[in-house]
């Protein structure tokens, strides 16, 4: 685990919702959680709420690196998680970052972000093609939900047997591990499938029936890259943020009109043999 002051460093770099529910706002209350010091990049200005995304104003690729790179050589950033991602060349850049900086060292948590949970498409079929080609192969992680795997692989995933080519697929795009999450499916229980260098392994958790999915996609990966900061392996890592996940949906606020956020003032405690305690703030 790499520290600052004895405490780790978590880097973002995502889109930002002026709601707080997704993007950069939502992954620094999850490092935060974690006990990680949060720092951010701003890939995009979103124009959002809890029912849509009404636009988004990019930034370019020169002012995200101008972003990154202070915070680079003054902080030893352990964690690093991606977003919202929205053009080609601000993913040619993200990707540049993680060959020239010590950002590929720890390589990232890549949420692909392509659709919100309203409905809006975030990236276009351009940068999409960067995501697969530049950045998938410098992920640790890649965690796409099931809508996303299927635009990022062409393949139709309807089952667990599905899920598992798509990961194996884009294992073969190049990404050293890939978290499918489940939770279009239907059935009783939401599973995730990890797939790690070829090694499959399934996450469960009781199907929770609501709309307060606001933020989960951004949560969950934003966990993993908290928990790889302090030294978790991977397999540990998504283990705790889907639990992370789960309750903070169970103790959702119920706020706004449409897709509710999820409630990020979670307490998580670390044991002393490494494992994780997940209560309320």
């Amino acid at each position: 685990m790499q520290t600052t002051n004895g405490m780790p460093v978590a880097l973002t770099i995502a889109g930002f919702d002026p709601s707080g529910g997704a993007g950069v706002v939502a992954d620094v209350k999850t490092f935060t959680a974690f006990g990680c010091f949060a720092t951010a990049a701003v890939t995009s200005l979103t124009f959002q709420n809890t029912t849509g995304v009404f636009g988004a104003t990019h930034q370019t690729a020169a002012d995200v690196r101008a972003q990154v790179l202070p915070v680079v050589a003054d902080f030893t950033v352990a964690g690093l998680k991606t977003g919202m991602l929205p053009t080609r060349e601000v993913i040619s850049e993200v990707a540049r970052l993680l060959r020239e900086t010590t950002l590929g060292e720890i390589g990232a948590v890549v949420d692909p972000v392509v659709r919100s949970t309203s409905g809006f498409d975030l990236i276009d079929d351009d940068a999409l093609a960067a995501l697969k080609s530049e950045l998938l192969p410098l992920a640790r992680v890649v965690t796409p939900n099931l809508p996303e795997a299927e635009r990022l692989t062409g393949l139709e995933i309807k089952t667990e047997t599905d899920m598992r080519r798509a990961a194996a697929l884009l294992r073969e795009m190049g990404a050293r591990a890939v978290l499918v999450k489940g939770g279009h499916l239907s059935g009783d229980e939401a599973i995730d499938l990890l797939d790690d260098g070829g090694h499959v392994e399934l996450f469960r958790a009781p199907r929770i029936e609501t709309d307060s999915t606001h933020g989960t996609g951004c949560t969950l990966a934003a966990a993993i890259a908290a928990c790889l900061a302090r030294g978790m392996n991977l397999g540990d890592a998504v283990g705790a943020a889907k639990r992370f996940v789960t309750e903070a949906i169970r103790r959702s606020p119920q706020l706004g009109r449409g897709f509710s956020p999820v409630n990020h003032n979670l307490r998580v405690r670390f044991d002393e043999r490494g494992g994780v305690v997940i209560g309320e703030g």
